[in-house]
This record gives structure tokens, sequence and C-alpha cells, in this order.
């Protein structure tokens, strides 16, 4: 027999839903997130062959690398992304720029339909690698939204295990 898909909520079979999802930054929520990319690493995978045996090649895990993640803020009032971005690269040069609170830890909820925090990761180190302030602008798209996007190069991430499934009525 199968593990169940959710332990605390034996009754249900459906997945989380994409849409429902939360991230924190210095310790507030980002208002108005649309969008994040998933998170994802990569180990290189390393060929050697032993001396004894030059007709095998075996593979063993090498270096690491995890990719940047977006995320896409609609255009507000709410300067969370703008600021950072200036902490790491600054238009009145490197004496304005912080090397102390350039690199933030992020926190990534997971939201069940009730927006309880089903699961959760910490992304550790994030700094900003790369900003857009405004989006690009066309007068005949009467309904397009303006979205702020931020790419953040980062030191990895681990899952919180201290969040458990929250149980659902």
């Amino acid at each position: 027999m199968a593990a169940p898909l959710f332990p605390a909520n034996a009754h249900r079979y459906d997945p989380y839903r994409t849409f429902m999802f939360q991230v924190v930054i210095d310790g507030a929520p980002v208002a108005g997130l649309k969008k994040m990319s998933g998170l994802k690493k990569t180990t290189e995978a390393v060929k050697w062959r032993s001396a004894g045996d030059i007709a095998s090649e075996r593979m063993m895990p090498g270096g690491t690398s995890y990719e940047n993640i977006t995320l896409e803020q609609g255009l507000t009032h709410d300067p969370v992304f703008e600021n950072w971005a200036n902490l790491v690269n600054n238009i009145q040069g490197n004496a304005a720029m912080s090397l102390v609170n350039y690199r933030k830890d992020l926190v990534i909820n997971v939201l069940n339909l009730q927006g309880n925090v089903a699961i959760s990761y910490r992304v550790f180190g994030a700094w900003v690698a790369e900003f857009q302030a405004l989006p690009e602008f066309d007068a005949g798209t009467m309904n397009a939204v303006g979205i702020q996007t931020l790419a953040l190069a980062h030191n990895g991430w681990e899952r919180d295990l201290s969040v458990t499934e929250p149980t659902e009525s």
C-alpha cells in the first residue's frame, strides 16, 4: 500500500495549487506578487575511471548549482524590489551600496486553499542579480498590467521541516 499523500488529511487527494503562495522578505510578505519561478538545483555529474578497470566509466556527484529565482510583482508604490536592488548596485556609486545588507534570507510558503502555510522553504544568501523596474509600455494594450521583475542569485535552499501539514475540515 502506498504512503498517503497527506498524512494529516487522509481524505485529501488533490495536490496544492500553484496560485496559493507567499514570499517573505525581511519578515514581511511581498505585496502584489504575481509569479515566482521554481526552486531548481543541478548537481554536476563527474566521470571517472578506475585504474584497474579502464573499460567502465563511473559517475559521481560534483558541485551543485542553484538557478536564480525570478519574482514578478504588479507595478505599485511598494519599493521592496527597488530598495533591495539599490543595495547591490546604486546609481550613486559604490559608496551608496550596502555590502552588509544586500544578501537576504527569504521564506517561500506554499498555502492551502484556506490560506494556511502548508509547505515552507528557506532560501539562503539571496541577492539581486537582475531588476526590471518598468515593463515595456504599449498604448495599444489597455488591459495589460505593469510588472516589475527581480532575479535573485542565492546560496541554496532547504525545506523547513518544522512546518507541518495543516489540518483541513
